[in-house]
């Protein structure tokens, strides 16, 4: 058998026939699934299909329940016993099919009940904090599908928690330098060591913008991870993102002698992005780039189609700079990830992962003798 997409399934479908215990959600596509849709379909509405589903055949069941009490009592009361009171010849039959009547529906309700009942133990484990926690995936299907959900969710309130305490104690080590020295400052001014002058007061402003910057950025960062980061989207020429980036570093990149070049494919189809938030992105690479390239290095901002499928944009920012540790560059888009020599507080490239991400693309980072190049692919 040979399904739309010219797979080839000798045996059938490949999620195998429904009276073997096949299921289409729990196998391969099938052929008549749309292929603009996923599968196994996600969302609300899978969920709303797959609890109508389960309601349906727990009907089913109760149907089947009270048909075979029905059939049950009919046995006692024709076959077990006669008119007159007596024993008929059938009853050791109808005692069978009561003793069978009752442990296929204690089978029934055990298959049921147990796995259910594993989620709700692992629940208040998890309320208690617990967020290891995980069930096993058994039962009918509808009930597996609650546990492999359980199982996500837990997984995932683990990683916030991981990530919130990191973050935690990330924040408090990024703003202890600056407060330490702002509360130095305020101290030996109030103390008389320094001059109230401008000179002593604008050292104490500079390392408040420092925090203020670090907090945004932390914002910014924690709100795009999140999901939550609003985009405000409109068709932008490629050429518009490359020559606004440009205009605001050639300054930078002239006084520190690194030549700024720019570089558009031809007839590149515009793209729908936020313009403000992919210029946030080019500015951090341009702005990383600049800092580790030395005088006399180029410094190269380009945009081209590449190998990017429906209508896609891809960008590249690459330097003729020292380059990045091997060991390194699979961590350049972790955030408070940075240089020794950096002097920022190593954000820049993980807001610029998340803001690529946040507009459904995709980033990544090259580097060697020869300098570094960070290439990030948005979709059309």
């Amino acid at each position: 058998m040979t399904d739309d997409h010219g797979h080839d399934h000798p045996h059938g479908p490949p999620w195998g026939p429904p009276w073997k215990g096949g299921s289409p959600w729990g196998g391969g596509k099938p052929p008549w699934w749309p292929d603009d849709q996923d599968w196994p379909p996600r969302g609300p509405e899978a969920w709303r299909g797959m609890r109508r589903h389960f309601v349906g055949k727990f009907v089913i069941f109760l149907a089947l329940l009270v048909v075979a009490i029905a059939a049950s009592s009919a046995l006692i009361g024709g076959f077990v016993w006669r008119g007159d009171g007596d024993r008929g010849p059938f009853f050791p039959i109808g005692i069978v099919v009561i003793v069978l009547v009752v442990l296929l529906v204690a089978r029934a309700g055990r298959r049921f009940a147990s796995p259910v009942a594993d989620v709700m133990e692992a629940a208040d484990r998890v309320a208690a904090g617990n967020y290891e926690t995980r069930v096993e995936e058994r039962g009918p299907r509808e009930v597996q599908r609650l546990g492999r959900a359980f199982n996500a969710m837990t997984e995932r309130l683990g990683s916030n928690e991981a990530r919130r305490r990191q973050l935690l104690a990330d924040v408090a080590h990024e703003l202890r330098t600056p407060l330490s020295v702002i509360q130095a400052n305020l101290e030996a001014l109030i103390d008389g060591l320094y001059p109230t002058d401008e000179e002593h007061l604008r050292s104490v402003l500079e390392e408040t913008k420092t925090m203020s910057r670090l907090l945004n950025d932390l914002q910014t960062l924690s709100t795009a991870e999140a999901g939550a980061l609003t985009l405000h989207r409109e068709l932008t020429a490629p050429g518009e993102l490359i020559n606004a980036a440009i205009r605001s570093f050639a300054a930078q990149a002239n006084d520190a002698g690194v030549e700024l070049v720019a570089y558009v494919a031809p007839d590149l189809p515009a793209i729908d992005v936020d313009r403000i938030r992919i210029g946030e992105v080019l500015g951090n690479l341009l702005s990383n780039a600049l800092r580790h390239t030395p005088a006399g290095g180029t410094v190269t901002l380009s945009a081209d189609a590449g190998v990017v499928e429906d209508g896609g944009l891809e960008l590249i920012v690459s330097d003729t700079g020292s380059g990045i540790p091997c060991e390194r560059v699979a961590h350049v888009f972790d955030r408070f990830s940075r240089a020794p020599d950096s002097p920022g507080a190593g954000l820049g490239l993980a807001i610029a992962k998340s803001l690529v991400e946040a507009h459904g693309g995709r980033i990544r980072a090259e580097s060697g003798a020869g300098g570094t190049t960070i290439t990030f692919v948005l979709p059309g």
